[in-house]
């Protein structure tokens, strides 16, 4: 059975990107445009073996996203690894915090993404 990851980011390009990556290694995606469509897509799904997500979105942030995912109980202990631009130690902590698992710094190159993907689900 084919592991599901959840791509949550408002670029749609960066969505596109990390879902071909992922379903050419046989992973199967789906995609959330921000927090909110997330949360949203969750309540309908009853398996996910990986969440990245992109932290600063509009109408909710991936940190915010974070903390709602880890709330449910079927997500609670699914790896959650967080995709961004910010490199500062605070916004890592916060995430940290919230309870991402890992941290990935765009830009990021295939290999790197399918690196730390197989790291946390495999």
């Amino acid at each position: 059975m084919a592991k599901k990851i959840l791509v949550v980011d408002d670029s749609a390009a960066i969505r596109q990107s990390i879902s071909y990556i992922l379903t050419q290694e046989g992973y199967e995606t789906t995609e959330a445009k921000d927090g909110l469509e997330a949360c949203q897509m969750l309540d309908n799904i009853e398996r996910l073996d990986l969440i990245i997500t992109d932290v600063n979105m509009p109408n909710m942030d991936g940190i915010t996203f974070i903390r709602k995912a880890r709330d449910a109980v079927k997500f609670k202990f699914v790896p959650i690894l967080v995709l961004t631009t910010e490199s500062q130690g605070t916004k890592m902590n916060e995430g940290k915090e919230a309870g991402a698992t890992g941290w990935i710094v765009k830009p990021f190159s295939a290999d790197k993404l399918l690196e730390v993907v197989k790291k946390v689900i495999e």
